[in-house]
């Protein structure tokens, strides 16, 4: 599982129409699995958060950080009616699950 890889697994908001998700990782090799994995591209977290693969922004693989940076849209802007996550704080919960081969 991710979880068990990653040191840091964190969502936020990147400006009130986006959000961003920061997986960092302290061991090269987690990091590198991870990355060779595709668990974490563009194609599979859209399939992950149920969202078209033109509303993931950005996906940044990060190695001197040992970091991955995923940047969406969000479906709601940051404090709009029916808006959950005001803060966007809460979004990667379903990253901590996710099975790494």
């Amino acid at each position: 599982m991710l979880s068990d890889l990653a040191t840091v697994i964190r969502s936020k908001n990147a400006g009130p129409f986006e959000l961003t998700f920061d997986v960092l990782f302290s061991d090269p090799t987690d990091y590198q699995r991870v990355v060779r994995s595709g668990q974490l591209s563009a194609q599979s977290f859209a399939s992950l958060y149920g969202i078209a693969i033109h509303d993931v922004l950005s996906v940044i693989e990060f190695e001197p950080a040992l970091a991955i940076k995923v940047t969406i849209k969000r479906a709601r802007s940051s404090g709009a009616v029916g808006e959950s996550d005001v803060y966007g704080a809460q979004q990667h919960a379903p990253l901590l699950q996710l099975d790494i081969p």
